[in-house]
């Protein structure tokens, strides 16, 4: 009968944090970015969401946005497993207004937020740092290279940033590993 219960509540847990279908979970906005309409400086955001799922219990998945002064949209850069599968490199990067999106039902937290003419100079650094990630097209979920690597490593090419990604951003340590 303990072995049931057990069984039981821990299909209920699995079942219940599943976050539902991920094609339907919400990607809006959370309206926590600078809006690049009103906002002219350079900004660099750092955003965390809970994992997809039951992973969220205990993992979250990061992405870098860049805005150079005067640009009308930002530029995304993350890490997503999935694209291997399709013959695309883990990393990619993409231009949109609103960085802040949710990831797949998780509202993100920002992790940093750096506005003005220090963005402005690290910007073209983390561009650099994106271009040379050593694991672009590699994807581990434990230990890594995950998406919580990506960040990270930008972190070590970059320290003028102080990235402090949280405990919970798995496979962070995994940038420690550069081979570069």
């Amino acid at each position: 009968m303990y072995r049931t219960l057990v069984v039981t509540l821990i299909t209920a847990l699995l079942i219940g944090c599943s976050s539902g279908d991920w094609r339907t979970a919400s990607r809006e906005p959370a309206g926590i970015a600078p809006s690049p309409a009103i906002e002219t400086q350079p900004v660099i955001e750092v955003y965390a969401a809970d994992a997809f799922g039951w992973r969220g219990w205990f993992a979250v998945h990061t992405w870098i946005a860049v805005k150079p002064a005067n640009a009308k949209e930002y530029t995304v850069y993350e890490v997503v497993g999935w694209r291997l599968n399709r013959g695309q490199p883990a990393l990619h990067n993409y231009k949109t207004a609103t960085p802040d999106r949710y990831w797949y039902g998780a509202k993100p937290e920002k992790v940093l937020s750096m506005v003005g003419d220090k963005a402005g100079e690290l910007i073209p650094q983390i561009i650099d740092a994106a271009e040379r990630y050593p694991w672009a097209n590699e994807y581990e979920a434990v230990p890594g290279p995950n998406s919580n690597t990506f960040p990270a490593w930008v972190g070590l090419q970059v320290p003028e940033l102080r990235l402090d990604l949280p405990f919970s951003a798995i496979g962070s340590g995994y940038a420690d590993n550069d081979q570069n």
